[in-house]
């Protein structure tokens, strides 16, 4: 067990998915009967229906931008703060709240390791007892509060160095002597110049948790040559936690208590594995209970399990963002579009709007794939539904199936701006 976090790491994947299903229609009723938001969002939905993932993908996906738009409409209005997606309000049970960009708030209970950290930690090495010096932001954004409960309920101690002030960071390092480091990879590299700039020696830093940037092979091979062995985690101010590295270096192992589903851009609709997708994620969290909530990220589950033995589903990490709404001729077209195009006719796969010319010169080609004979004819009713959904005229281009990229675009923009 010294290797794991605990139990729920290594258990049978058909125990993990039927205890996450036995949960899904408690947390789908708690969030009608508790959240306003999701009362309105899910009133069709009968949650003692929603005991598979068949039927959780039938539920409407809540995307970012959506919930910023609820939460804009009721400040406006002088009422919640949350937009109605909170099931508690302020008080002793909420003892923080903080901002993202947008602005967009998100609340903080009060259960233990509330955002979900601790086994993310564990998982890059720490372990209780440690000193952790902890870089993420202690105000506005919640990033500095997620690692800090993480740790104390890892049973680590903190130091809350924040942002800024490199030669400062450096002095506390060499000083207090942490275990290790939490923040951007970037910063770290930065406190790392600084330190061999100023001829001040960091031994004690050997492992590091990094989130909120890309963390490519060739930062992390540079951190490896100075002795610290860096791993990455995947969470988010709206969910916490969702997935996390491990020593395999294997892709981002899920987080056990988030149901993940990988679904086509601008839909709801779960893809197959492998192939890449937005990240829709529904979280057991009572507090903040967001049901398929569409992250704008994009990833690919992993065939497998991790090679350290845990058990859980693995994704590939981040790979861009699902958000690929583009203007074209003065008129936008978004994923969601090209998914009603695709929804008209069944012989049709998958489908890419590829946006070509110059700016105000504008040609878009959709690509489908498709086995059907008759190309002529298929091609011909498809650019009508092109320009009926999207009010624009565009050529359609028929590939066989599987000629696509496998990078989750639904539309490229592949224009000259120069």
């Amino acid at each position: 067990m010294n290797n794991y976090f605990d139990a729920l790491e290594t258990r049978d994947n058909a125990e993990r998915e039927a205890a996450l299903m036995a949960a899904l229609p408690g947390q789908v009723a708690h969030a009608k009967n508790s959240s306003a938001a999701l009362k309105e969002i899910l009133k069709d939905v009968e949650p003692a229906g929603v005991t598979s993932r068949q039927a959780l993908a039938s539920l409407p996906v809540t995307r970012k931008h959506e919930l910023l738009e609820r939460q804009q409409a009721t400040r406006s209005a002088g009422g919640d703060v949350f937009g109605g997606f909170s099931a508690l309000g302020f008080g002793a049970h909420m003892p923080r709240i903080f901002s993202s960009p947008g602005p967009i708030y998100e609340p903080e209970g009060v259960s233990p390791d509330y955002w979900r950290m601790a086994r993310a930690m564990f998982a890059a090495g720490f372990r209780p007892g440690e000193l952790i010096h902890n870089c993420f932001s202690y105000h506005f954004v919640p990033a500095g509060s997620m690692m800090e409960t993480g740790a104390h309920a890892l049973g680590c101690t903190v130091f809350a160095g924040g942002t800024g002030q490199t030669e400062q960071q450096v002095q506390a390092m060499a000083q207090l002597q942490p275990a290790g480091y939490i923040g951007t990879p970037s910063f770290l590299k930065i406190i790392v110049d600084k330190a061999a700039d100023m001829g001040v020696a960091l031994p004690s830093v050997k492992k590091a948790m990094f989130g909120g940037e890309a963390f490519p092979p060739s930062l992390r091979d540079w951190f490896a040559e100075r002795g610290i062995a860096g791993y990455q985690c995947y969470a988010t101010a709206d969910l916490g936690s969702i997935a996390y590295e491990t020593q395999a270096r294997e892709g981002l192992v899920l987080d056990e208590r988030v149901i993940v589903e990988i679904v086509r851009p601008g839909t709801g609709d779960p893809v197959s594995d492998g192939e890449v997708g937005e990240v829709v994620v529904t979280t057991l969290n009572p507090v903040y209970p967001l049901i398929r909530f569409g992250t704008g990220d994009l990833s690919a589950v992993l065939t497998g399990p991790c090679p350290t033995g845990r058990t859980n589903t693995r994704i590939k990490g981040w790979l861009g963002r699902a958000d690929q709404t583009t203007k074209i001729r003065g008129m936008f077209v978004h994923p969601g579009q090209i998914a009603d195009i695709v929804r008209r006719f069944p012989e049709v796969a998958r489908a890419r709007l590829v946006v070509t010319g110059e700016m105000a010169n504008d040609a878009m080609t959709l690509k489908v794939e498709t086995a059907c004979g008759g190309p002529d004819a298929l091609a011909a009713k498809i650019g009508e539904a092109i320009r009926d959904v999207t009010k624009l005229r565009g050529q359609v281009e028929l590939v066989l199936p599987g000629s696509l990229p496998n990078d989750g675009k639904v539309i490229e923009d592949a224009r000259s701006y120069k």
